[in-house]
């Protein structure tokens, strides 16, 4: 059983043909979706056939009951505290697919406790360093790992974003995944120039580092250097990449959890990203 603990938002995906015209209108397409980067990691490691719990918190609103139920019906178990006021990401997707998040993340930093029960079963936590760089997310998130790694389990961390990593500070992202020693540490390629003391080399603390760029080959590292190398699906270059990287993560831990070697786990991260981004694709040319 895969959890993840973080996020659950609403995503607010803005579509632009062009650039925004400053102080009068701009034509765009816009969509309302699940979103969040632990929830998105959970729905994609089912996708791949893994059970999977999400853990965290809502707000108590129609919005955040919503999520619920969109999680709940990609077939990942939820398990929600819902207190205050859902949180939003709204996600600029310009002409070439590129993405500029603005964040309201809410209710869902503000998890003060992990629900009793839980962990129960858990053999592999999924946390994004979303998770680590909020009290009193981050604390609940460390005792989560604290408790998982004690029983036995596998531990996996995401990047999350460069501003996340320049943001955190006493402790630093690096010093965390040192402290934590996670089995994987998910990063894309402009994470992994902060990260990484050396390219050939994993981040300090991790047993394996994988580096996932895109369009371009996925590369995971140990301390030693590179250990595999796997190239990306081919598709079209303008697709929304919202939520590839998560996708990735989630396809990636079910194959490892399933027994499956490290090429084929990161075949298996690419899939699950091609699959994302071909249903972005389609969902908006539907409107949905």
């Amino acid at each position: 059983m895969l959890c993840c603990l973080g996020d659950l938002v609403e995503d607010v995906v803005l579509r632009l043909d062009g650039d925004i015209a400053h102080g009068t209108d701009t034509d765009v397409t816009i969509v309302r979706r699940r979103g969040g980067s632990a929830a998105n990691v959970a729905v994609a490691a089912g996708q791949a056939g893994c059970p999977s719990r999400f853990v965290g918190r809502i707000g108590a609103d129609g919005v955040g009951a919503w999520l619920v139920d969109e999680l709940e019906r990609d077939g990942v178990e939820a398990v929600v505290q819902r207190q205050g006021r859902t949180g939003t990401i709204v996600v600029l997707v310009d002409a070439a697919g590129e993405r500029s998040m603005l964040r309201d993340r809410a209710a869902a930093g503000q998890l003060d406790a992990v629900p009793d029960g839980a962990l129960d079963g858990v053999t592999w936590l999924h946390v994004p360093a979303y998770s680590l760089a909020e009290e009193p997310l981050a604390g609940v998130a460390l005792a989560a790992i604290a408790q998982v790694r004690a029983a036995g389990g596998s531990i996996s961390v995401d990047a999350s974003s460069v501003a996340v990593i320049e943001d955190m500070s006493d402790p630093t992202l690096g010093e965390v995944i040192r402290r934590i020693e996670p089995d994987v540490v998910f990063c894309n390629a402009q994470e992994a120039a902060l990260l990484l003391a050396e390219p050939d080399r994993g981040v300090g603390g991790a047993v394996l580092t994988v580096v996932k760029d895109g369009p371009h080959p996925a590369v995971a590292l140990t301390a030693r250097g590179v250990v595999a190398t796997v190239a990306a699906s081919t598709l079209p270059p303008d697709l929304d990449t919202t939520g590839a990287g998560d996708a990735f993560a989630g396809g990636f831990i079910a194959a490892r959890l399933s027994g499956a070697d490290i090429e084929d786990c990161l075949t298996g991260g690419h899939a699950a990203a091609a699959r994302v981004m071909r249903t972005n694709h389609t969902n908006s040319e539907k409107g949905e």
